[in-house]
């Protein structure tokens, strides 16, 4: 079986061909411009190949409503030449085959609990520190989804008292990405994240949002391993930092081993690298292949 595999991110796209296995076989990487620029080079990375189906995790808002007229679509991004642009249907349109379609975030969680860090257990939780903030899950073996999608890299949390920057989401100020993605490093400190390696109040402030954000993810959906990724998290003093604050905001109150002694093989780092999203797109299309096309 020959399936696509699409990573839509605000950033750049990843296009990928590979097998239900998770095994890539052939891999591009573009910058995201236009959408017409973009989604012009997909359907030429496609077209030659005979694909059975195709998965995408996008980044977003999107809409996953199955009933929903703009299923299928980017709605109400920051990125405004993609605000209501129909991803699955100009796909669609090139390659009548099952497309499979979600958030890059559940893409990269089913990703690394098919085939990475928490391959063999039924819930995990992925969390990416880059260009912005965004979380997946995998509950009970299903992608979360609810209203529309979980938007958790959104969640508010407390400031740090010593903490004056305003913030920079357009839609929250200090929200979690406002105050702790790679652009928000940068606005605070004047410099990107790779040039404040040894800083270390810069990361001590860093771990100090992330680790809210996690500790709640553990209180709200217990998640079984937590993956952490993303351009920001490279910064190698980073996840010890985060792992500590976690243990020390939970104070003992979730009574489990995983969290009180093991740690450090808990709160990790992607067992599929810079893949996960990618793969996880490739089991989105292995289930359409498997459903026949049909909307989950």
């Amino acid at each position: 079986m020959i399936l696509g595999a699409i990573e839509a991110g605000g950033t750049k796209f990843v296009c990928a061909l590979g097998d239900e296995q998770g095994n890539i076989r052939e891999r591009a990487v573009f910058p995201t411009t236009t959408p017409d620029e973009t989604m012009g080079r997909v359907i030429d990375f496609f077209r030659p190949h005979n694909v059975e189906a195709i998965g995408i995790g996008s980044f977003g808002p999107v809409d996953l409503r199955p009933d929903s007229p703009t299923y299928g679509h980017i709605t109400s991004t920051p990125k405004q030449a993609w605000a209501n642009f129909d991803v699955v249907g100009t796909l669609k349109q090139a390659f009548p085959v099952p497309i499979g379609f979600d958030t890059d975030v559940n893409a990269a969680a089913l990703g690394e609990q098919r085939w990475g860090a928490a391959q063999g257990l039924d819930s995990c939780l992925y969390m990416t520190v880059g260009t912005g903030i965004g979380v997946g899950a995998v509950v009970e073996g299903r992608l979360l989804h609810g209203l529309l999608h979980p938007e958790m890299g959104h969640m508010f949390v407390r400031r740090h008292p010593d903490d004056a920057f305003a913030g920079i989401c357009p839609y929250h100020g200090d929200c979690l990405e406002g105050m702790a993605s790679g652009p928000a490093l940068e606005w605070r400190w004047g410099k990107k994240g790779a040039e404040l390696a040894d800083r270390k109040e810069v990361w001590e402030l860093e771990a100090f949002y992330l680790a809210q954000a996690i500790a709640n993810y553990v209180l709200i959906l217990s998640p079984k391993k937590v993956i952490v990724g993303g351009g920001v998290m490279k910064q190698t003093s980073i996840l010890p930092l985060v792992r500590q604050r976690v243990q020390e905001l939970l104070n003992g109150y979730v009574q489990h081993e995983a969290v009180l002694e093991n740690i450090g093989e808990y709160i990790v780092s992607p067992g599929l690298g810079d893949n996960a999203g990618v793969a996880g797109a490739l089991a989105l299309a292995a289930e359409q292949a498997m459903r026949g096309g049909r909307r989950p």
